[in-house]
């Protein structure tokens, strides 16, 4: 009898199959270096980076990596209409999986950013540990913005009834648009 897949949504139960469905899109993997290494944490930080990402394919793939635990969503407590991006712990433990892959693709390949190269190239241990310790500052500002709130999951809320799916990426962005719109009216 054959065995059963380890998890449904997955074509095997292999690791590498795992980690190639949930990251082997280039996109994926640039929105998780830009907030690793850039710092990025808004929609229009991502729809500026230098790979030029299509608005429809940076909502898919934020909301892929949310559904993932790579990365989670919140709002900004300055604005509450902004939408913040972080990595979870799950998501910084790919920063020695990326660093890799850039040691690769530089040691292989004509690439730019040398200065990044050498940096991981001097000493990994301690580029990662600021990676690491960078995200970790991040964290916990943004744990200290909301402290006293309930937090949940991006993608559930505890409601009076029991929890209720959160609207997607994509319907936010567009109440967003219309709101942005019809206070312009206003004015």
């Amino acid at each position: 009898m054959p065995k059963e897949k380890a998890n449904p949504k997955q074509r095997s139960g292999c690791p590498l199959n795992a980690s190639v469905e949930i990251l082997g899109d280039r996109w994926s993997l640039l929105i998780i270096r830009d907030m690793m290494l850039r710092g990025f944490r808004t929609y229009k930080e991502f729809l500026q980076s230098y790979e030029r990402i299509a608005t429809n394919i940076l909502a898919d793939r934020l909301q892929k990596l949310m559904a993932h635990g790579i990365i989670t969503m919140g709002r900004d407590s300055s604005d509450g209409r902004k939408l913040i991006y972080s990595l979870t712990p799950k998501g910084i433990d790919l920063a020695p999986v990326l660093t890799e892959m850039v040691l690769w693709a530089a040691a292989h390949e004509d690439t730019a950013n040398q200065a990044l190269v050498r940096e991981m190239r001097k000493d990994k241990k301690q580029f990662l540990s600021v990676i690491r310790q960078r995200w970790a500052q991040t964290t916990q500002a943004a744990n200290r913005k909301v402290a006293g709130k309930l937090r949940s999951s991006p993608d559930v809320r505890q409601t009076g009834r029991g929890l209720r799916r959160s609207p997607s990426l994509r319907s936010q962005r567009l109440s967003d648009v219309h709101a942005r719109g019809a206070r312009r009216r206003q004015h």
